[in-house]
């Protein structure tokens, strides 16, 4: 209670704090974000063997625990001290202990991104279930669009349960009144259902993913209904923007997709902390007063 007490009455304490909960997160976001997609894989290799008739074949358990982390090209299993985010990184400059192969500097990205989103989480919204919501919604938002940056996929496992959190979250008013998640979560998914149909009826083309369909949804569930048309804009509009960015820098083909879900989170994020600011300034804008 001591402990409760002294992070409600100490802001700096809380933000340091949740900083360094955040780099910790981020840690195992990085398990999920590697191990998730081969989890599923394996899946549904299994269930494809099960329809076929065939017999799945024995494989070692894999999960998100199990086995140890370990390098990818000696086997080396890291160590605890191997595994401190950030630091471990930089002491081993970047490289395995056993074979000195190079380390992602992917991993440190996303313990410090994690870490700093954390803090500005407590920042803003001070000791309280607000920021206990926002810390849940910013690590999933942050595990989403890094897999979907990967593999262009956004697991059910994970959108779908935030979905229903964000809703639990509302029954007490939260980020919005339960009416307004509830609308927000079909409004988000009715929305980009009703685009992909129509764009794929007019090109004969899908332009996106079911799983996009669920994260706008979740969005919804969380912040409520009146924050999705400015979720939906900034995303776009970011997408757009470093879309024709990459290929002018011939960085990427016209036909190669771009996974949206890196933009849907970053914008939903946007919004959950200045969604009301920015809908009043685009209302403002619009209506020329």
């Amino acid at each position: 209670m001591y402990l409760v007490s002294f992070l409600e009455t100490t802001p700096l304490a809380f933000i340091t704090v949740a900083g360094i909960l955040g780099l910790i997160i981020g840690s195992f976001l990085n398990v999920v974000i590697h191990r998730l997609p081969v989890m599923l894989e394996r899946e549904w290799q299994e269930h494809c063997a099960e329809l076929a008739g065939g017999v799945p074949v024995a494989a070692e358990p894999y999960n998100l625990v199990v086995p140890r982390s370990r390098c990818p090209r000696c086997g080396h299993p890291i160590s605890a001290l191997e595994n401190i985010p950030v630091v471990s990184y930089l002491l081993l400059r970047g490289r395995c202990r056993a074979c000195r192969a190079r380390i992602s500097p992917r991993y440190p990205a996303v313990e410090i991104l994690c870490g700093l989103l954390s803090g500005w989480i407590a920042w803003h919204f001070g000791f309280s279930w607000a920021a206990l919501g926002a810390l849940l919604f910013t690590w999933a938002l942050l595990a989403l669009a890094a897999i979907d940056l990967d593999k262009q996929l956004l697991p059910d496992n994970i959108t779908l349960p935030l979905l229903w959190l964000g809703l639990l979250f509302n029954l007490g008013g939260v980020f919005t009144n339960l009416g307004s998640a509830v609308i927000g979560a079909a409004a988000g998914y009715l929305t980009l259902w009703a685009v992909y149909h129509g764009f794929k009826r007019l090109t004969g083309k899908e332009g996106m993913g079911y799983g996009d369909f669920k994260l706008y949804a979740l969005i919804g569930a969380w912040l409520g209904w009146q924050c999705l048309p400015v979720v939906i804009l900034i995303a776009a509009a970011s997408g757009a923007l470093v879309g024709i960015a990459l290929i002018l820098s011939r960085r990427l083909k016209r036909d190669i997709p771009i996974p949206f879900g890196p933009y849907l989170a970053a914008a939903g994020w946007i919004a959950m902390l200045w969604g009301r600011e920015l809908t009043a300034a685009y209302l403002h804008i619009a209506g020329g007063s």
